[in-house]
């Protein structure tokens, strides 16, 4: 496993009520579902709250989509492209609006980068380096599930891997599900270590959805209770 170089992100400044919230994991882990129900509940409390996604900006995701589909896209190409992307959300979005004092939902982050990007062979120094203007946020949330189980889900609703997505292109199976496996497996080693270096919150992602949205509604209430927040109660 490539050595993970811990480069701090630039330190969040509090002159506004805005909040960054980034969720982070494998696909299949069910971050996204969980920031979703986590979006629904700021918005019920009547606050501001923005949704960001990775790889989502207009103006890059055409170029993205072209290059996989020719398979023209490098480890470094890939990683700039996903630089870039996010260069253009951070300045249209996530920065004005966490000065205008929004609630800011990504749904993956920098650390996304961290971990794909060195996993396919790029330096972690530079990977970070790439990303160092970028705030680092008030929280971030790792759903933490067994490989074996987030491939199960993933390949539960698709009869077909695309080539990028199950890691083809670095050569570790012609077996698409096993490169897919594989692939998963390195990023996790990955995210395991930044929840060392990085600071990132694991969340046990095998318990049942309610619970864990019990879980994460918790820690934003800890992170943000002077905003009033309402309590968190289990329901039955």
């Amino acid at each position: 496993m490539a050595e993970v170089a811990k480069a701090p992100l630039a330190p969040r400044t509090h002159g506004s009520p805005g909040r960054l919230i980034a969720v982070e994991g494998v696909d299949g882990s069910g971050k996204s579902t969980q920031l979703h129900l986590l979006e629904q509940w700021l918005r019920h409390q009547s606050l501001k709250v923005f949704k960001t996604e990775w790889n989502s900006s207009e103006t890059v995701k055409e170029i993205t989509s072209r290059g996989k589909k020719k398979g023209l896209l490098t480890p470094t190409t890939f990683s700039l492209l996903h630089a870039t992307d996010f260069a253009d959300r951070y300045e249209r979005n996530i920065l004005p609006l966490l000065e205008a004092g929004y609630f800011v939902l990504a749904d993956r982050y920098v650390f996304t980068a961290y971990a794909r990007d060195i996993v396919r062979g790029c330096h972690p120094e530079w990977v970070r380096k790439i990303y160092s203007y970028a705030a680092k946020p008030d929280l971030t949330l790792y759903f933490r599930v067994p490989v074996d189980v987030a491939v199960s889900r993933i390949l539960a609703g698709r009869p077909k891997l695309k080539y990028y997505e199950a890691g083809m292109d670095m050569n570790l199976s012609n077996d698409p599900y096993e490169s897919y496996r594989v692939f998963q497996g390195r990023i996790v080693e990955q995210y395991e270590s930044m929840v060392k270096t990085e600071g990132l919150v694991a969340i046990d992602a095998n318990r049942g959805i309610e619970e864990q949205q019990l879980d994460v509604r918790s820690r934003v209430a800890k992170l943000v209770g002077e905003e009033g927040l309402a309590p968190v109660a289990r329901r039955g």
